[in-house]
């Protein structure tokens, strides 16, 4: 899922460079092409994205590690509050089941956001 959002991110800032890059040299009339950087703004005022769940499901886990005994499983669909991380590991409580625990930040993280001007 992470490698996709890259792809998707690096396929953007391609997109935009492109007409840059492609700018023809051989014209009638020389154009001079400058590159300008775009600069982005700040995203520090913005709040952060919430956590989601980016698989099917994931199991909320007694303990920080997958050896531990599951309480739960916490669905894409599910709305969950996150109450302290762990490493890797997110101290969760499920909104649609009440059950507490954690779960691994592999699958449950927030998204990224991109900030141009």
């Amino acid at each position: 899922m992470r490698s996709t959002r890259i792809a998707i991110s690096a396929a953007m800032v391609g997109a935009l460079a492109l007409p840059v890059l492609s700018a023809t040299a051989a014209s009638a009339a020389p154009v001079a092409t400058v590159a300008t950087a775009v600069p982005t703004s700040s995203c520090s005022s913005l709040p952060p994205l919430p956590y989601e769940v980016h698989t099917k499901a994931v199991t909320i886990r007694s303990k920080a590690t997958t050896k531990s005994t599951a309480l739960g499983v916490l669905y894409r669909s599910h709305k969950f509050t996150v109450h302290k991380k762990s490493g890797n590991w997110l101290y969760i409580t499920d909104k649609t089941t009440g059950v507490k625990g954690w779960v691994s930040g592999t699958y449950v993280y927030r998204d990224v956001r991109m900030c141009l001007s």
